[in-house]
């Protein structure tokens, strides 16, 4: 942690915006960031991110993907316009590759699943520009990224099981199955 510690404070600007929905959460991943140098500031809706925007436009960013109020991606539109270098990672409970590639699209630079551990977030916010943060320590399961393309494809056939099933040929029954079932490991 010594070494994040030091890369944070070499930041020119380590103001940060995190914003999740989730109270505990945002509290405990605010606190971890602050402890490692960043200069926090909370928000818990999209309405309280859009006006900390206006007051300050942060050089990095940490953003819940699903809220009550909208989505995360609204808010990294927003990061974008008021900071174009702004870092940005966005954070989901509802991890698959649509909304992944729908993040990146937007203008964020990694997609981590909660709960995210701070070192993890840090390292994210810390990679250099083109640089590939580091494999991850526990990838994805086969069973996991079957899982996580079937998702996309029922995300792109807007949620059309027929269609999803016809296009991943598969039986329509088979595919409901899978999708009544949680997420593999």
């Amino acid at each position: 942690m010594a070494d994040i510690n030091e890369m944070v404070a070499a930041l020119p600007d380590n103001s940060l915006l995190l914003l999740d929905d989730d109270a505990p959460l945002r509290t405990r991943l605010g606190r971890a960031l602050e402890q490692r140098g960043f200069a926090v500031t909370l928000a818990a809706s999209v309405a309280e991110a859009l006006t900390a925007l206006k007051a300050q436009a942060p050089a990095h960013a940490v953003l819940d993907m699903r809220l009550e109020d909208g989505t995360g991606l609204k808010v990294v539109e927003a990061v974008r316009e008021a900071r174009p270098d702004a870092k940005i990672i966005m954070l989901t409970g509802y991890g698959n590759i649509a909304t992944a590639v729908a993040a990146v699209k937007a203008g964020a630079v990694d997609y981590l699943s909660k709960p995210a551990d701070a070192d993890d977030v840090c390292k994210a916010l810390l990679t250099a520009r083109g640089d590939n943060p580091e494999p991850p320590d526990n990838p994805m399961s086969a069973d996991r990224v079957r899982w996580e393309h079937i998702q996309r494809v029922y995300e792109l056939c807007s949620h059309n099981v027929s269609e999803t099933a016809r296009r991943l040929n598969m039986h329509r029954r088979t595919l409901q199955r899978i999708l009544a079932k949680r997420a593999p490991r």
